[in-house]
């Protein structure tokens, strides 16, 4: 069986709002705007509604960070402005990082991060969040696919050990005996592996690096950072910088989210759980690894555990989450109506249903059930 994927294509509706970003010395600049594509904007009824969600009157809501859900935003922010065009919503991928320190200081509504903020290592700025805290709510569901390039191997079966063990340098040739046991029948060349991690800081790193501490049974001496930990092979900058060098270079094995695999053709590894069968990476099997996790977060904050050693049929475990952080309280009166608005279409089965045409995983519908209850109550 071949786990070659194939990119499709999406037509997304018009209607974005566009805003132009410039940060200098800490201050942020929003230029409003609709974008263009030829046609006109749907338009809005007494009381315009869109699937999942009640429009708001009005109001612009500024937002930035994790670059993962660029693509889930771009599509969903479309979407929700065709039905809403009173609304204007903009998100600017500057990365997790960067996201998160601009909604701490005020310049945004939300802020993206591909891991949780915890409440007590982040304190807003004044007026930020008055009276509330910042609260970490669960909105894209992602899969972290291991791609490979080994000529003549069409399916390659690996475990967190393993892995752990690889990308560690403690592996170093594909017809290793450990990697043989696993792939039974299949002709392993004794061609030197090159492992292939992020340079830069990155969440998918840290997602990874977690599945290898929590799955690989002390294979995996380093903690799970955004930074690259592990000793050994090469490195390059981005999902796609990664992608790209492993589908370049004969003998590689990377991490990177699943559509980049999609969109460059590059084989994925099936990972052994311990369950009947190894598991694929694919949007429904991401899904169900989300399921599994739990929530750990207090109050109204949503955040995640993910259980790394399932063995639960069909379930793969190497997956991330992109929170939305907001303010349980204390958000800007002008805003908040769009804002509660926007993202409780996001949770909605409307929004996230589609998301696996783009290579996203959609949040399990206890979890999205969760996040809608908790922007309800954001005042």
């Amino acid at each position: 069986m071949r786990h070659r994927h194939k990119k499709r294509s999406v037509r997304l509706p018009i209607g974005v709002a566009a805003a132009a970003v410039t940060a200098t010395g800490g201050a942020v600049t929003w230029m409003w705007g609709l974008q263009d594509s030829g046609s006109e904007p749907a338009r809005p009824a007494a009381a315009p509604t869109i699937a999942g969600a009640a429009c708001a009157s009005g109001g612009q809501v500024p937002a930035s960070g994790s670059t993962a859900q660029q693509n889930a935003m771009t599509y969903w922010i479309k979407r929700y402005q065709r039905a809403c065009p009173r609304v204007q919503i903009a998100y600017a991928p500057l990365g997790s990082g960067a996201g998160v320190a601009q909604f701490l200081r005020g310049a945004t509504s939300f802020g993206g991060s591909d891991s949780p903020v915890a409440s007590s290592e982040t304190t807003p700025a004044d007026g930020v969040c008055s009276g509330g805290r910042a609260v970490n709510l669960p909105m894209v569901g992602g899969t972290i696919a291991l791609g490979y390039n080994v000529a003549g191997v069409d399916d390659l079966v690996l475990d967190a050990p393993t892995l752990a063990k690889i990308f560690d340098a403690r592996i170093r040739t594909w017809n290793h005996p450990a990697i043989r046991r696993l792939n039974p029948g299949t002709e392993l060349p004794a061609l030197p592996i090159t492992a292939v991690h992020r340079s830069d800081d990155s969440g998918t790193t840290q997602n990874f690096q977690a599945y290898l501490k929590g799955a690989s049974r002390g294979a995996w001496p380093h903690s799970a950072e955004k930074a690259w930990q592990g000793r050994g092979g090469s490195s390059a900058s981005g999902s796609d910088g990664v992608a790209a060098t492993v589908g370049s270079t004969a003998g590689a094995i990377g991490y990177f989210e699943l559509s980049f695999a999609s969109k460059l053709g590059v084989d994925t590894v099936r990972i052994d759980t311990g369950a009947d069968r190894p598991v694929a990476p694919t949007t429904k099997s991401a899904s169900a690894g989300i399921a599994a996790a739990k929530a750990v977060g207090t109050g109204k904050d949503l955040t995640l555990e993910f259980d790394y050693r399932t063995s639960a049929e069909g379930t793969y475990p190497i997956v991330l989450v992109t929170y939305e952080i907001v303010c349980d309280r204390g958000n800007k009166p002008e805003t908040l109506p769009a804002l509660k608005s926007f993202l409780s279409y996001t949770a909605s089965e409307a929004g996230q249903r589609p998301l696996s045409r783009i290579h996203y995983a959609p949040l399990p519908e206890s979890v999205a059930a969760e996040v809608r209850r908790v922007v309800r109550t954001l005042s």
